[in-house]
């Protein structure tokens, strides 16, 4: 069943949970479930943040605890944008795709054919998007290889970097094994603006964010380090920006619960792109492991026996902790965000297992 944007808005109670007297049994059992993991396991964890669960077109849970600025009495609410993280790569992904759509690049050409100056031959831009490349994380091999950590590091500085030091990167070769790198990512939002001839930004704005309604979502720069919410370490200690935090791409997205739902409504509706451009995001591409557990574009796949699947992305970045799931044969959506690090996040994975009905294993997938 396809989300309907006239059921979106969602009534709720004081404490920030929807009203379910009107929930159908099925939507009722999950806004059950979801309301004792809020309370259970989120909550006496010192959860700081917002949680959201949608099914088949309608909010049946929501809440927001905790604080903007711990240091504040402002409280977290429904416009409370925080750092996505890794699920930043699911826009960067679909930006891609979408620039294939209009005909501007193919994900099997090159990179260097998009972006001038790449070192590594033969990585293809599918190569990127699916963790393929062979090209290490560049959070892990900066440093080590000399880059001065006093200096604020951008997209064109890592891409430089790499050229300067091309062979004394340890990279494999393309598309023989899934390793998971934000080096694919911080390219590929290169690649978005060499070939559209915007920034990063502006593309993602001009192409879902304002055309959605995403009101409160938007790319961080450094200059928005004083607008932006920050994070805290588990204690509460505020997290510092570092010389990694300019780097957009494979993070570096803000946005809310209710922007996010509005992003899944957006593409479980096919509204944004083309079925087989939506097939191509969930396939499965890395099949060295056996088990469920894959990597499609941009997007991580639990795939079932009998067809069950999930389709999500988590994101860590210092404290903040990210959950977006999305179960594409019940309908149902869920999100928690949250800016004071907190590792019981992830456990939102038991919802999945509620919705399908099956046993998800454990593993954080950041």
């Amino acid at each position: 069943m396809r989300f309907k944007w006239a059921s979106f808005e969602a009534k709720t109670n004081g404490s920030g949970t929807n009203q379910e007297a009107d929930l159908n049994p099925e939507s009722k059992r999950i806004h059950d479930s979801s309301l004792a993991f809020y309370k259970r396991v989120l909550l006496p964890s010192g959860f700081n943040g917002g949680m959201l669960v949608a099914h088949r077109g309608r909010i049946v849970f929501e809440a927001y605890a905790g604080r903007r600025r711990l240091d504040r009495v402002e409280p977290m609410d429904t416009s409370s944008a925080l750092h996505l993280a890794s699920v930043s790569k699911t826009f960067t992904a679909m930006a891609v795709l979408k620039l294939q759509e209009q005909g501007a690049l193919d994900i099997h050409d090159t990179v260097s054919r998009h972006l001038p100056g790449f070192p590594f031959p033969g990585v293809r831009i599918i190569d990127l998007l699916d963790h393929r490349s062979g090209i290490p994380n560049y959070v892990h091999f900066m440093e080590s290889l000399g880059w001065d950590t006093q200096r604020v590091l951008t997209n064109r500085d890592l891409l430089d970097f790499m050229v300067r030091n091309r062979r004394r990167i340890p990279v494999n070769p393309p598309d023989r094994f899934f390793e998971y790198s934000n080096t694919n990512y911080a390219m590929l939002a290169l690649v978005i603006e060499n070939t559209s001839g915007r920034s990063y930004a502006d593309y993602l704005g001009e192409s879902f964010f304002r055309p959605l309604g995403m009101n409160s979502t938007y790319v961080f720069s450094m200059d928005k380090s004083d607008y932006a919410i920050p994070s805290y370490d588990h204690r509460g200690r505020p997290e510092p920006f570092s010389w990694l935090d300019a780097v957009y791409g494979d993070k570096n997205i803000y946005s809310t619960p209710r922007d996010l739902m509005r992003w899944d409504m957006a593409l479980s509706e096919g509204r944004l792109f083309r079925p087989e451009t939506l097939a191509a995001a969930y396939k499965p591409y890395s099949h060295e492991k056996p088990g469920v557990r894959n990597y499609g574009l941009g997007w991580r796949l639990i795939d079932f026996p009998k067809g069950e699947r999930v389709i999500f992305h988590n994101g860590w970045w210092h404290g903040n902790n990210t959950v977006f799931g999305r179960i594409p044969e019940d309908s149902a959506t869920v999100i928690v965000l949250g800016n004071r690090y907190n590792n019981r996040i992830y456990q939102a994975r038991t919802l999945y297992s509620s919705i399908i009905g099956l046993d998800m294993d454990s593993g954080d997938d950041e």
